[in-house]
């Protein structure tokens, strides 16, 4: 894969704040939008739920080519300081979570807590070399070509079979995403490698995932807790796939509060 990351635009980008109390940020997953985290909107009592669409996701604009970590981090930092958020919580989720573990270890100074679900510093060498391919596929046939395999991954068989609505906004939310969008973030997934930052984290975290989760991200969740320094143990979803939050909300939620405090 050729790589050649150019910087992102804030500009591109509406960020969106509800609630009131301690700021939590909220980084979505491939092929989503910040209303992923609809979910937890019982948190607004507690917390201020400040999210955003990543480049090329819903309501922010596709950028001007391939983006890696590194942009993304800076691109939050500018986010940030636009908002006027000087510190706060940070929950990502899959490439959300990497994105976490990237710019907690190059800004520990912002970060109060973090919460790292169903995620990855880097992915292994297997995964690395899918993403190229599975970016091609959403160019050529769009994202929801892609559907019939990701679902399995995401949900339980349970959860797919109730089809509910939790289930569904994530398959619309695929069905309606930019094949080129969800291609760049296939890419920066590809290349991400955060674990020299995950290292820097002296800052409380945890880590979450879905009892249903894949083997590497098991190894991953492993990882984390040998690597980062600030680490208070990992916390499994029951009954839950590669989205858990979404698919257990009621239980992340609690998870959440207990944590944060």
């Amino acid at each position: 894969m050729d790589w050649n990351p150019k910087p992102l635009n804030p500009a591109d980008v509406t960020v969106h704040r509800r609630g009131k109390g301690a700021p939590l940020v909220l980084i979505h997953c491939l092929g989503m939008d910040w209303h992923f985290w609809d979910v937890l909107e019982p948190l607004c009592d507690t917390y201020e739920l400040i999210t955003y669409s990543l480049p090329g996701h819903h309501d922010t604009k596709l950028p001007a080519g391939q983006y890696g970590a590194e942009e993304l981090t800076v691109q939050l930092k500018a986010l940030l300081d636009r908002e006027g958020i000087k510190k706060a919580s940070f929950a990502g989720i899959s490439m959300g979570g990497s994105m976490v573990q990237h710019f907690a270890g190059t800004h520990p100074e912002m970060v109060d807590k973090a919460l790292l679900c169903d995620c990855t510093p880097r992915y292994n060498d297997e995964a690395r070399a899918n993403w190229p391919v599975r970016a091609e596929a959403s160019r050529k046939n769009g994202v929801a070509s892609l559907i019939p395999t990701l679902e399995k991954v995401f949900f339980t068989p349970a959860s797919l079979a109730e089809n509910g609505p939790n289930v569904r906004y994530v398959k619309e939310t695929w069905a309606a995403c930019s094949g080129e969008g969800y291609a760049l973030a296939c890419e920066m997934l590809g290349m991400v490698d955060a674990r020299e930052q995950a290292k820097k984290m002296t800052m409380p975290t945890l880590v979450v995932l879905g009892s249903n989760e894949g083997q590497a991200f098991k190894d991953a969740a492993v990882w984390m807790g040998e690597n980062i320094p600030g680490c208070k143990g990992t916390v499994v979803v029951p009954e839950a796939g590669h989205a858990s939050v979404r698919e257990r909300p009621d239980f992340a939620i609690k998870t959440f509060r207990d944590f944060l405090g």
